[in-house]
């Protein structure tokens, strides 16, 4: 995906975000009726800051520095707001409560993703080996097999 059109993305995302919230905060009966929106404005500001540090190329990087850090700082002001609606309507350290059980939920994601990575290799490994063993096992046989016809054929007088 382009930098430019992840950045937009990013910020449709926290701008449909915050209008959800806005509109519904009031009326929600408990965290969960609002939870996709939150997840989706945390989303669209880490779009943001994926694009505002990736590894662009020089060309064109002097262009957007200006639009990338308003950007990100729009990114930030729209989460203070709806950190404050949130601990508003649900009570204090609610937003920090949030943002630390997503946070703990990715990192178990990433801990799930690299054990499956390491798996994947183990097994490739393995099979690797068990191939290994096989040919060699293989190579050995068909020696013993030529080896022997060859002896028969030179027993009997050739052919």
């Amino acid at each position: 995906m382009e930098p430019i059109s992840t950045a937009l993305a990013g910020i449709s995302l926290i701008k449909a975000s915050v209008s959800f919230i806005k509109e519904n905060i009031d009326t929600v009966n408990d965290i969960s009726d609002i939870v996709g929106s939150i997840d989706n404005l945390l989303n669209g500001e880490q779009e943001i800051q994926k694009n505002r540090y990736s590894n662009k190329s020089m060309i064109g990087q002097t262009k957007d520095a200006a639009s990338s850090v308003i950007d990100a700082k729009l990114a930030q002001e729209a989460i203070s707001e709806m950190r404050k609606l949130v601990d508003f309507r649900f009570g204090h350290g609610t937003w920090q409560s949030i943002i630390n059980e997503r946070a703990r939920r990715l990192q178990e994601e990433k801990e799930i993703i690299e054990e499956e990575r390491k798996a994947l290799i183990r097994k490739k490994a393995k099979f690797q080996k068990n191939l290994q063993i096989f040919l060699l096992s293989s190579g050995v046989g068909l020696f013993f097999i030529i080896g022997s016809m060859a002896g028969v054929i030179y027993l009997t007088g050739g052919l």
